[in-house]
């Protein structure tokens, strides 16, 4: 049975504007936190305070701001280049998303055939 290393992916983040980074409830433990407190050389209270906020069912989650793509996304995304700015600190939900495919990249790669523009962005709302 191959490893992991060895698997092709079946999707490619980099063609993706950063679907996941919108998901409204962007769960974060309190290992993420202390993560995120090291980096920025705060305090996990403070770390808390300024990076995560908490959802309508009281579970602590990470902040957003506008987005020109999607509503909003998560606050650590670089919105023109599509990318993660604390990749190596991310949430342990980002780690471990998508665990098998991405429903969003297979829509995205659907319609930019359909379309036949490679930088096709579908939004979904």
């Amino acid at each position: 049975m191959p490893s992991n290393a060895s698997r092709k992916p079946l999707y490619d983040c980099s063609e993706c504007p950063a679907y996941c980074c919108s998901y409204p409830s962007i769960p974060v433990t309190l290992r993420d936190l202390r993560r995120l407190a090291k980096r920025f050389e705060l305090t996990v209270e403070q770390a808390e305070q300024r990076f995560t906020k908490r959802d309508s069912e009281g579970a602590r989650v990470m902040r957003h701001k506008v987005d020109h793509i999607f509503p909003s996304t998560c606050q650590f995304l670089d919105q023109e280049k599509r990318q993660c700015t604390i990749y190596e600190d991310r949430p342990k939900i980002c780690r471990e998303f998508p665990t098998h495919r991405c429903g969003y990249y297979d829509f995205m790669k659907w319609e930019r055939d359909q379309q036949q523009d490679d930088e096709f962005i579908p939004v979904v709302v």
